[in-house]
């Protein structure tokens, strides 16, 4: 690693690091340019575990010897040393998790590739499907339940949130490096490849002709793929005319349905495979 003390907040060498709470402009930037964050210690290490190289890091010098510790002696990355104030500054927010790393974005598989290597893990694989959904931390929160209850890949629709994005990668806690993930080029034609690698596709709603969950559970569709649409309106019409499944999760106390990340934990759980516990 290379270590450089930085004391002037226009500094060019920070620009990765700039405006970091500008959610609309920061993702369209970020994935043209190629790069996402990771912000804390944790999340860094699981990203340098996963193989993605970092472009820089910026602390400030109390956290100098754990940056050390977590970068190989021979790491060229440039580490930018800043006081409290300067980061704030540059960032929008005080950061207060130790580091932040400015990381290569990795290229994206194939869903037809992500498929492939999923039935290659298991015979009977569950994914989850993600519809339009806006809020990073709920996509960042669906991350971290696949990755804790056995789900073997996520796909993203084409306009879904930007599980890179520096808060959908926090609230995963870097089980966004963990779970393999793609985009279909085109939504809801997608379901038809997952129609031709054998998938049943079960949507989460409250629709008409839904079926409890525990009638999916009994059924034990050897390859699922379930489907989770938007915050607030739920699954679009045009996909909900092509799911072969319709499945609700029974609600009491006058509650007629859960956060998005709630009702994933729940099916990926009701629907989890012997030894993935």
């Amino acid at each position: 690693m290379i270590e450089i003390r930085i004391d002037d907040s226009s500094d060019p060498r920070l620009d990765d690091y700039r405006s970091l709470t500008d959610t609309a402009g920061r993702t369209r930037d970020d994935v043209e340019g190629g790069r996402y964050m990771a912000e804390s210690f944790k999340v860094i290490e699981r990203a340098l575990r996963a193989g993605h190289l970092p472009r820089s890091v910026l602390t400030q010098e109390r956290w100098l010897p754990a940056v050390r510790e977590l970068l190989h002696d021979d790491d060229e990355t440039p580490v930018y040393i800043a006081a409290d104030t300067l980061v704030e500054a540059v960032a929008g927010y005080p950061v207060h998790r130790g580091a932040l790393a400015a990381m290569h974005r990795p290229r994206l598989p194939t869903v037809d590739r992500l498929l492939r290597e999923a039935e290659a893990q298991s015979a009977s694989p569950r994914i989850a499907v993600l519809e339009s959904l806006t809020d990073h931390a709920n996509v960042g929160a669906v991350f971290r339940c696949a990755a804790a209850l056995g789900v073997r890949a996520v796909l993203l629709s084409p306009d879904c949130a930007d599980p890179l994005y520096r808060r959908a990668v926090r609230v995963s806690m870097g089980t966004v490096f963990q779970v393999p993930w793609a985009r279909f080029a085109r939504w809801p034609d997608g379901i038809d490849e997952l129609h031709d690698a054998g998938y049943v596709v079960a949507g989460m709603t409250l629709g008409e002709s839904a079926i409890p969950l525990d009638a999916l559970v009994a059924e034990s569709p050897a390859r699922l793929a379930l489907v989770f649409g938007t915050e607030g309106d739920g699954i679009t019409p045009c996909t909900d005319r092509l799911l072969d499944r319709r499945v609700v999760i029974p609600m009491t106390g006058e509650v007629d349905s859960l956060n998005v990340a709630a009702a994933a934990a729940v099916a990926f759980y009701a629907t989890r495979r012997p030894g993935e516990e």
